[in-house]
């Protein structure tokens, strides 16, 4: 077997811009609603108390993948810190199954979180829309955050980051813009037109009186069975978009109102409808549109994809490894 490259946290980030994750991973949405990319239901498998691990396949055009990546919500906590998400994607050739590629899947996870917030966006919030509120001002909240501002968002005053890290909102800031973006509260962060939830999920952050109309909401934290961002009730209060209802309804932000009867399928639009115009999105500007996502391995396949190009173009370099 010919040596297998291998792109590194920053190699994966130097081969896929946001602006290219934002097409990409629109571009993947489109084709599995079309049915032309297809994927099995995520697996997690459970290693308490510590987190869980996820194996997620995919395969669109002539490659398959596999994403083997973890949740571990203590790590930064050791002794010796490590990240929350670590893992691996694995790309192969689907027509000879051959290994072409293997990657660092925290920057692909990072780089299809913040672009799927982008794309959902686009659909959904209002088309006067400007300003952006991130809650969770980590690695994915970051990411969400950078891809916003390449789609044409956060570029005015009035933007607002929130976390307890009061330092890590304030350095997201100075990146973003200390001028355009300012740390600040809860109740700050509501008053913007585009709010994104990235917080672990262990903890409600909104309820029913937060919400207020023409808002839009990402909520992008519960990606897991038992996590939530949102009270039950304010959930079923909004209008109600997803990645994937299986995912959404299993381990996401919808997961609560449907296990208690408060929200049908028929209630809820995948996003995929919206964009390929199956079906409406926002119905007005007084509502409040909330987009659930638990992340796909399509999205994530979009990425690698994106990544296995700009290195066969020549545009990043790899690693390699000997099988």
């Amino acid at each position: 077997m010919p040596a297998l490259p291998v792109l590194n946290r920053d190699a994966v980030l130097a081969a896929v811009s946001a602006a290219d994750a934002i097409h990409h991973t629109r571009e993947a949405f489109l084709r599995h609603h079309a049915g032309a990319w297809t994927m099995p239901s995520k697996v997690y498998l459970p290693s308490p108390p510590y987190g869980d691990f996820r194996a997620m396949p995919a395969l669109g055009g002539d490659l398959a993948m596999l994403k083997w990546i973890s949740s571990f919500p203590g790590n930064p906590d050791r002794a010796e810190p490590l990240p929350t998400v670590m893992g691996l994607v694995c790309v192969s050739d689907a027509r000879t199954s051959e290994p072409l590629l293997l990657l660092d899947a925290g920057a692909v996870t990072a780089l299809r979180t913040g672009a799927v917030a982008a794309v959902a966006t686009r659909a959904l919030a209002r088309p006067e829309a400007a300003t952006v509120a991130i809650i969770g001002c980590g690695l994915h909240g970051a990411w969400a955050a950078r891809c916003l501002v390449a789609d044409g968002y956060g570029g005015g005053g009035g933007n607002v980051l929130v976390d307890p890290r009061a330092d890590v909102a304030a350095a997201l800031a100075d990146e973003l813009g200390a001028d355009r973006w300012t740390v600040g509260s809860t109740a700050d962060a509501l008053r913007c037109d585009v709010l994104c939830c990235v917080t672990p999920g262990h903890e409600i952050v909104l309820d029913v009186g937060n919400l207020r109309p023409g808002l839009h909401l990402n909520m992008l934290g519960a990606d897991g069975p038992g996590k939530a961002e949102m009270s039950i009730g304010a959930v079923a209060s909004c209008a109600l978009f997803c990645d994937e209802w299986a995912q959404a309804s299993h381990g996401g932000e919808l997961t609560g109102a449907v296990e208690a009867g408060m929200v049908t399928r028929e209630q809820v639009t995948d996003l995929g409808a919206v964009l390929t115009g199956e079906a409406p999105g926002r119905r007005g500007p007084e509502a409040v549109t909330l987009f659930d996502s638990t992340g796909l391995a399509i999205q994530d396949l979009a990425i690698a994809a994106a990544a296995l190009d700009a290195l066969r173009a020549g545009r990043v370099s790899a690693q390699t490894i000997e099988l």
